[in-house]
């Protein structure tokens, strides 16, 4: 007797490979545990690199990224999906950030330097201590930015939005989001002259 071979059911696809967030949101709005957990993994890096711009500290950006994550599983019934669902957690993040920044208002930070190779022109100390000094100047250029500024220049030149994800997660219109970023890197440029 020959037995038929019953082809295994497949495996839920835990890493949502192909699955549109909206789709994984939909889910997750009806209780899919797995589904939020793929769009957790999908966007938890932006996120989680935007928190540390505007916190400057890792572990505020991981607070208020987790913060972010669990009012989102929690609004998700709420979401109409008038915006994609990465725009809504940008925009949920820096609503986040920003309570944190009122309770503990740090300066912005960008400690983010790579250590030099051995051999490396950057590994000389004066080219080193150069270095140094440039991050230090670009970070109080960006802290004394307008805080509407800021916010757009980074979304836009750190996690690279278009301006009507910025205008979307910022609430403001896109001419708004221009001239904010128009105003942003001109004031940079002017703080970092001397080191071009």
């Amino acid at each position: 007797m020959i037995e038929h071979a019953v082809p295994p059911s497949p495996e839920p696809d835990l890493l949502g490979r192909g699955l549109p967030d909206a789709l994984l949101a939909v889910q997750a709005a009806e209780g899919d545990e797995d589904s939020f957990a793929v769009l957790v993994r999908r966007h938890g890096s932006p996120l989680l690199a935007l928190a540390r711009c505007m916190l400057g500290s890792p572990q505020d950006a991981e607070e208020a990224v987790q913060d972010a994550f669990v009012s989102a599983w929690r609004r998700l019934p709420e979401f109409r999906h008038s915006a994609e669902f990465g725009t809504w957690m940008y925009r949920i993040t820096v609503n986040r950030c920003l309570t944190l920044r009122r309770r503990r208002p740090p300066p912005l930070s960008l400690d983010v330097v790579v250590e030099p190779a051995a051999g490396d022109a950057w590994s000389q100390p004066a080219r080193c201590a150069e270095q140094d000094a440039a991050t230090a100047a670009l970070s109080r250029a960006l802290r004394d930015l307008d805080a509407g500024q800021r916010l757009c220049w980074v979304l836009r030149e750190v996690q690279g939005l278009s301006y009507k994800e910025i205008a979307h997660v910022t609430r403001a219109t896109e001419p708004t989001v221009r001239g904010r970023l128009f105003r942003a890197r001109r004031s940079l440029q002017e703080a970092m002259g001397p080191w071009r």
